[in-house]
């Protein structure tokens, strides 16, 4: 059996539709349907970071959205590890609804774009009770402040069912995730 080459399979899933983006040598896409579905249920997701020593944090529960574009988007304070090791390039390990939950790994953002702001700071009442009543709810000024940053998750690629949060232990590899992650546009 001959295998594509990396430019003849992303020429070949764009033709059929498929939203494929390319950063920084990595394939972008939109979530897969097991974790679309998974998120279209899920009230938490746990993310963790990379370490510099190249270990996966504690995996620490996290509202979010998810805008119709695919992408996952969250908001934490500007001093956490996580913003801390976002922020120098780390990717992040996403599980969906619990620690145990479907996984993939996605590489996160640090965005002072004021149209991912505004939507997390009109979404997250809708989606979470406790927002509506003014507990954790994201506003405007803590964004100004600085108290808050807006990150913007693009999944990579899946990992394999069964795989949990396991603080210390070596992290998966971002790296070339192939075409392994890509879905429908026309969903």
């Amino acid at each position: 059996m001959r295998l594509l080459s990396r430019r003849q399979a992303i020429s070949l899933l764009m033709a059929f539709g498929f939203e494929v983006f390319i950063m920084d040598n990595v394939v972008l896409s939109q979530a897969s349907h097991r974790d679309a579905d998974a998120l279209s249920q899920a009230g938490v997701i746990y993310v963790a970071t990379v370490r510099k020593d190249g270990s996966q944090s504690k995996a620490a529960p996290v509202w979010f959205i998810t805008p119709s574009d695919g992408l996952i988007l969250i908001q934490t304070a500007t001093t956490t590890w996580k913003a801390k090791r976002i922020r120098r390039g780390s990717p992040v390990i996403v599980w969906i609804g619990s620690r145990g939950g479907p996984a993939f790994i996605g590489k996160a953002e640090i965005t002072s774009d004021q149209a991912v702001i505004n939507r997390i700071v009109e979404d997250y009442p809708k989606k979470y009770l406790l927002a509506r009543f003014g507990f954790h709810k994201p506003g405007q000024e803590m964004f100004r402040e600085g108290r808050i940053v807006a990150i913007k998750i693009t999944p990579v690629r899946d990992l394999p069912d069964g795989i949990v949060s396991a603080p210390g232990t070596q992290a998966p590899e971002l790296g070339d995730a192939g075409v392994s992650r890509t879905s429908s546009s026309a969903r």
